[in-house]
């Protein structure tokens, strides 16, 4: 059997985990009989059949190739086995073959006998740029390290398409190397201007690279050529919030309204407006994230809000409402204890602030509002045992000695009051004149108190 004639490539496209896969039409040149390949020259006029003048026979494996094409084309992959490998048997050499065969086995989502195919056909014809391009394609979702070196050299062999470039940049980005990533997507971008796709990774790098301007602008490009883009309008929103960017707040508006879904950026929405004093405007947004049916961490957010308004009333009911459906959470427990206490009512800032500590005993938040909840409610020597406990996890400061002191004052103690008072002094340094003028006019009266009673 002679060897196959030489062949042109037609390029297709197929979708492959990824991006577009590249594979070769299997159009090629008619394979030329044996007495054509022997006698060469140009083609003769028809004529007449002459009886006993030898005939052209066709090559069977162009019969196998167009088979395997048919298949193909029909989306019969596995039918297209068979003859293909009926072709390599005979032919073990032909490139093209092999090429075909790891295209199907892709189609067929059979990546190892694929990427086999792929190497065979890349040992055979090194400057087949396809099959590099098909074996990086095939190797981004499984192992992007490897993927790396086939799309290099698809890059090398085709250093005017974009395409590669795109393809490698994502292997470098999977493989951790950003900054690698970005000079290859923008390669890419240098070499396709309007490909939207190369923008958006491109932007999306320059986010985690910490480059929120060159992200913005980016960003920008992939909306004035999709417009409302909704990648690119989130995208948009962050990197002008990472810039602390005013703008934020309408870019994120802008967003959502192309995906009213995002719970998270509707969040980010909300804070900023927090931020920018427009409670109302937030409760509005918060309003149409909850639809009628308030999530845990929406009152939380709804809690938040009415704090910042002191609206101290309406947090403690929406804070109940959280209760609620969260009964275990301490964060909830300890914020309607200590909103309970901008009420003054003790009791309740009592009951929930124990719950809190309960489920979080060593959160020292929950013990300082408790130690304030006994002390507004005169319950003196509750305090100095929330204290001691307190003393037991952090050395305590001048406001804890001035609290002590009073409570010692308060329960007719001079001597530990006394002792208490000089503490804060000691510590405060004159930081806070008005309790230091009360300490040491309470310490002058302590002490004549403590003298006469010698």
């Amino acid at each position: 059997m002679k060897r196959l004639h030489p062949w042109t490539y037609a390029v297709r496209f197929l979708r492959w985990p990824l991006c577009v896969l590249f594979f070769i039409n299997a159009q090629s040149e008619t394979l030329l009989s044996a007495n054509a390949q022997t006698n060469p020259g140009p083609e003769p006029k028809p004529k007449a059949a002459v009886q006993g003048t030898s005939k052209k026979v066709a090559n069977p494996l162009n019969e196998y190739l167009d088979e395997a094409q048919q298949h193909i084309d029909k989306g019969e992959f596995e039918a297209a086995i068979a003859p293909l490998q009926k072709v390599i048997a005979e032919e073990p050499g032909f490139a093209y073959a092999h090429f075909q065969l790891a295209y199907v086995y892709t189609a067929l989502k059979k990546p190892t006998e694929a990427r086999a195919e792929y190497e065979r056909t890349i040992a055979l014809d090194p400057k087949m740029f396809e099959a590099y391009l098909n074996l990086g394609t095939l190797l981004l979702d499984t192992d992007a390290a490897a993927a790396r070196a086939p799309l290099s050299k698809a890059v090398e062999l085709l250093p005017a398409r974009s395409r590669p470039r795109f393809l490698l940049g994502v292997a470098e980005e999977r493989t951790g190397d950003l900054s690698k990533a970005a000079e290859s997507f923008e390669g890419a971008a240098r070499l396709d201007p309007g490909d939207s796709e190369t923008l958006l990774h491109l932007a999306n790098l320059y986010v985690q690279l910490k480059r929120p301007v060159e992200a913005e602008a980016k960003f920008r490009r992939v909306l004035e050529i999709q417009n409302n883009d909704p990648h690119a309008l989130l995208g948009l929103a962050r990197s002008v919030d990472a810039q602390k960017k005013p703008e934020a707040i309408e870019a994120y508006k802008n967003y959502l309204t192309a995906q009213p879904g995002d719970s998270a950026a509707r969040s980010r929405l909300i804070h900023l407006l927090l931020e920018s004093q427009q409670a109302d405007a937030a409760l509005a947004e918060l309003d149409r994230a909850d639809g009628g049916k308030p999530t845990v961490d929406s009152l939380k957010l709804r809690a938040d809000i009415q704090i910042a308004q002191k609206k101290w009333t309406d947090a403690i009911t929406t804070l109940q409402q959280a209760v609620a459906l969260a009964p275990g959470d301490p964060e909830l427990h300890g914020g309607l204890g200590r909103t309970c206490l901008q009420v003054r009512d003790f009791a309740g800032a009592e009951k929930e602030l124990k719950i809190a500590l309960q489920l979080d005993g060593k959160n020292l938040d929950y013990w300082r509002d408790l130690s304030t909840t006994y002390y507004l409610s005169k319950n003196y020597p509750a305090t100095l045992a929330v204290l001691d406990r307190l003393d037991q996890f952090e050395t305590p400061g001048a406001g804890t000695w001035f609290i002590r002191a009073l409570c010692y004052d308060n329960l007719k103690q001079p001597k530990p009051a006394l002792e208490a008072y000089q503490k804060f002094l000691d510590l405060d340094q004159n930081k806070n004149p008005d309790q230091v003028w009360q300490a040491q006019e309470r310490s002058k009266v302590l002490r004549r108190m403590l003298e006469g009673k010698k």
